[in-house]
């Protein structure tokens, strides 16, 4: 079979890989195209486009790189056409890849998108288009179950979170140490350059304030070792780890972390973490007017609890003060750290077992036959 593959972002071009390495599994004859990155790249050659051409987030962001935006999708759609895949395989990244699907479908060509649009906080709209445009919707969060239910969306199907089967296979091939005198403290500042631009600085505040600890940053080398070297400047107590956050987690004592799949991702770790987010003032303020009171929390740790299970640090609230603060109660040996890594524990149990890939790829090698 022929399968087009489309992820936008890091994350999505994790679970990307592994979705590839389970599609092999069960289709001896598969032949990919795709656009992602790095790890993608390892199971099936160069991409289409690289992640680091696409990774645009935020209202006004999207607005200013228009131009780029519009050329990517003509060129996709030529590419599909191109291509004529049995199947289009879209991976998250809902702005650009819903409308691939629409325009997939309109060309007869069948349509899967895995990880659903967080459409219960916002957009929810797109049910409709969704519902008509894709054959298969394969999403990851167990408490969406009861929202397709309720909205006539038989074409989705719960497969479980894809984290699980990436920290599950870490855990079972990776054994590189990471040796530093201090306790290690891990900073992910998310994996956008204007996130790291807006939350790195913050996070290296703290640092300076801790000389007991070893500030290890979680680098990507696609946005580039420089863009971190610049912000860090001559700090001795802070390192940059490239394309090595699994190994980072697994060795961490506490983790400042820009809201994301990182949360989620450190939670599985069994990291205590403070969560922290700033964005451009007008997406914020356009993101909270759509979304308005839906949603009470924006890491998935407590989304997927339904607790406040980690502290989250949001725009006004995300200041040094409150930074160290939070900091202070996750890293000392103190009850509110074994409160989180209890809790933690309940995490596991609502995310269920790993498999999600090889699932992903049962549901789409069906649909094909």
């Amino acid at each position: 079979m022929r399968y087009y593959i489309i992820a936008g972002e890091a994350s999505g071009d994790l679970h990307g890989a592994n979705l590839m390495r389970a599609l092999l599994r069960q289709d001896a004859d598969a032949h990919f195209r795709f656009w992602g990155g790095d790890a993608m790249q390892d199971v099936a050659g160069p991409p289409v486009r690289h992640i680091r051409d696409l990774a645009i987030m935020g209202f006004v962001e999207v607005v200013s790189h228009l131009g780029t935006v519009l050329g990517n999708i003509r060129f996709c759609k030529e590419d599909i056409l191109q291509y004529r895949p049995d199947v289009l395989i879209t991976i998250d990244y809902p702005g650009f890849n819903l409308k691939m699907t629409k325009f997939a479908h309109q060309q007869g060509i069948k349509t899967v998108h895995y990880i659903s649009p967080q459409l219960w906080a916002w957009k929810k709209g797109r049910i409709k288009s969704m519902r008509h445009n894709l054959d298969r919707l394969c999403y990851i969060l167990p408490f969406e179950q009861d929202f397709y239910a309720h909205n006539n969306f038989p074409q989705a199907v719960y497969v479980g979170h894809p984290l699980l089967d990436a920290v599950a296979q870490f855990k079972k091939h990776d054994s590189d140490g990471m040796q530093y005198e201090k306790p290690i403290v891990a900073l992910l500042p998310g994996s956008r350059q204007q996130e790291i631009k807006r939350m790195l600085p913050l996070m290296l505040e703290l640092a300076d304030k801790h000389p007991e600890y070893q500030f290890v940053l979680a680098g990507m080398t696609l946005i580039g070792e420089k863009l971190y070297h610049d912000i860090i400047g001559n700090r001795t107590n802070v390192v940059v780890c490239l394309d090595r956050t699994y190994q980072l987690l697994s060795h961490a004592h506490a983790a400042i972390v820009c809201s994301g799949t990182a949360t989620l991702e450190t939670a599985l770790f069994n990291v205590p973490q403070v969560v922290c987010y700033r964005a451009n003032a007008i997406s914020v303020a356009i993101a909270r007017h759509l979304i308005g009171n839906r949603i009470k929390y924006i890491s998935l740790v407590n989304l997927i609890a339904d607790s406040p299970v980690v502290t989250e640090l949001i725009q006004g609230d995300c200041s040094t003060s409150q930074l160290e603060q939070t900091f202070a109660s996750i890293a000392a040996d103190s009850a509110s750290r074994q409160k989180m890594l209890d809790e933690y524990a309940h995490l596991h149990t609502l995310l269920g077992n790993a498999g999600a890939s090889d699932r992903t790829a049962e549901v789409i090698i069906q649909l094909l036959h």
